[in-house]
């Protein structure tokens, strides 16, 4: 026969926390929530500056290509979260894992110069701009 065990220390409460992940999945889904990383593109004249907020994602969780005038960002990110009592047996476990992507049209970019910094949750990308040939006007002969 087992013993009974004092569980009052931990605080767990199943219809709360059914019902807050059914809530937050929920909401998630219809607005469009977890699955989108904030991201602000900034068109300088010398160079492209994007910015995407990546709270709780590792430098390593974290993969940038830039391909046919396109970069793309793609992070993946699994937490894994264990409450025991205080015989080390497990009470609560929770899995949770994001996968967001975002992709942007910028063209003219010098692929060999791109950089990027990942710091507090923030990632920053520097694109700079292809040198332009300036346009001029040419007459066209018709034969």
């Amino acid at each position: 026969m087992m013993a009974n065990k004092d569980l009052s220390n931990i605080s767990y409460d199943p219809l709360d926390d059914f019902f807050g992940d059914f809530g937050k999945s929920l909401l998630n889904s219809v607005a469009g929530g977890n699955n989108r990383m904030k991201t602000d593109v900034i068109d300088h004249d010398d160079h492209y500056e994007v910015v995407s907020e990546l709270p709780g994602f590792q430098k390593q969780d974290i993969d940038i290509q830039y391909s046919d005038d396109t970069l793309s960002i793609h992070a993946v990110h699994d937490l894994k979260k264990e409450v025991r009592d205080d015989d080390g047996h497990v009470v609560n476990q929770e899995r949770r894992s994001s996968d967001v992507s975002r992709s942007f049209y910028l063209p003219d970019v010098q692929k060999d110069q791109i950089s990027a910094t990942y710091d507090g949750g923030l990632l920053k990308i520097e694109l700079p701009k292809s040198a332009k040939e300036e346009q001029t006007s040419k007459s066209i002969d018709i034969n």
